[in-house]
């Protein structure tokens, strides 16, 4: 498929049906911690992506190659990965979907300031500046307001930190030498260097196994095979063809989906509170993804 200027209705419903699976991978991950402790799951899951990237490279022809330079770029990356889904899944263990989606989805809040400081081409207008309150402060009332069925303090400091290595786990690979490689390479960086440290990590958090049913199996395998490998190259080749502005206006979508799916499929309380949260986190998406107005110039 040919490049496009702009998002027609094919991308649009790619996008939004995307942004959809994103939101129902945080019920998959919220069930399967019934079975599996949170992060041991994440090594698992990590561990599965290896082999799924490396039968993808093998069926498309490509070279599995570590470029001369990249290999310390790489190992932040998984490092900082492997960070990232320990906390996302920690927190889906201790607090609600709907809680740790409208703070997990609020990555761009965090990307965004710290290119502020360290990309010289990026830095914060006066939109973003915009953006970035209204955002904070749908975070804020996230964390501060709660009621007894709300779920665990720690659980939304946790999905906080996974927001923050998302936004890092980005920013290396916008701003670092991996820019250079292709992104199935990225991502077997990622999973391949996350496995094992996670697998490790799991002995810190408790027996491995719970109580292990066929339904935590089959979210195991929807995480390795759906989301962590299909959905990332499909979101790639996406990435590929629209404008990358336009990809990134869809993400509000997600915490909005997955505030939804929480409630119809585990049946989360979303109070008043939450809602304002979710509102004030979505425009603010919405407003840091603004691409500039081009100036027009008189002939």
């Amino acid at each position: 498929m040919e490049k496009k200027s702009q998002i027609d209705l094919f991308g649009a419903a790619a996008l939004t049906s995307f942004a959809l699976l994103l939101a129902f991978n945080q019920v998959v991950i919220k069930v399967t911690n019934g079975g599996l402790q949170p992060v041991f799951f994440a090594g698992l899951r990590s561990a599965g992506a290896v082999l799924c990237i490396f039968v993808w490279l093998k069926w498309r022809g490509i070279p599995l190659h570590f470029v001369k330079g990249t290999r310390l770029a790489g190992f932040a990356i998984g490092c900082v990965f492997a960070f990232e889904f320990l906390c996302l899944f920690v927190a889906l263990d201790l607090t609600t979907v709907s809680r740790a989606s409208v703070i997990f989805y609020s990555m761009p809040v965090w990307l965004a300031i710290i290119a502020h400081f360290v990309l010289p081409d990026d830095r914060v207008t006066p939109l973003k500046a915009l953006g970035l309150g209204l955002a904070l402060g749908g975070v804020a009332i996230a964390i501060l307001t709660r009621d007894d069925s709300a779920g665990s303090f720690w659980g939304d400091l946790a999905a906080v930190g996974a927001a923050i290595g998302w936004a890092v786990t980005a920013l290396l690979a916008k701003a670092s030498s991996l820019s250079r490689v292709r992104p199935e390479i990225q991502l077997m960086w990622q999973v391949g260097v996350s496995a094992p440290i996670l697998l490790i990590a799991a002995f810190f958090f408790g027996p491995f196994i719970r109580d292990l049913e066929p339904i935590h199996i089959a979210g195991l395998a929807f995480q390795i095979v759906v989301v962590v490998s299909a959905g990332f190259i499909f979101w790639l080749w996406l990435l590929s063809i629209y404008p990358a502005s336009g990809v990134a206006s869809f993400s509000f979508l997600s915490p909005v989906l997955a505030v939804g799916l929480g409630w119809l499929l585990l049946g989360e309380d979303v109070g008043p509170s939450l809602i304002a949260a979710l509102i004030l986190v979505a425009i603010g998406i919405l407003l840091i993804n603004r691409p500039p107005r081009s100036r027009r110039t008189s002939v």
